[in-house]
């Protein structure tokens, strides 16, 4: 399922789209602002240019609001249906969550956003001799 080749690989490993070896993002993933989304600007293995046009990763942005949706849905479920939280503290909760989850969302939207216009190519992975 998370094997090489794959695009839950590419996702979820944080690899170039097209090699699948190219690390996509510059810092391991931590909270500070200024960090969490910088990339790099072409893959060190295949030279895939990651910001293929100007503004690219804007599209990114609709990707992070349908995750932010889902969470707070999701939060919002749980902590009325099945912890019996009243209505202030169910969007507390969910406040909470995507305040946390913000850096974990804006890295997942835009890996998400450029797999879906750049496939896996073996041509441009690394021969193994």
């Amino acid at each position: 399922m998370f094997k090489k080749g794959t695009k839950l690989y590419s996702i979820f490993k944080a690899k170039c789209p097209r090699c699948h070896e190219g690390e996509f993002y510059k810092n391991k993933f931590n909270y500070r602002p200024s960090k969490v989304t910088e990339i790099h600007s072409h893959c060190p293995n295949c030279n895939l240019k990651y910001m293929m046009e100007p503004s690219f990763f804007y599209g990114a942005m609709y990707v992070n609001y349908g995750i932010t949706v889902a969470i707070s849905v999701a939060v919002f479920v749980i902590t009325k249906v099945f912890i019996e939280l009243n209505l202030l503290q169910s969007f507390l909760s969910i406040f909470l969550v995507l305040v946390v989850l913000a850096p974990f969302n804006l890295r997942l939207s835009r890996i998400l956003w450029i797999n879906m216009f750049v496939s896996f190519d073996k041509r441009f992975t690394k021969k193994n001799d």
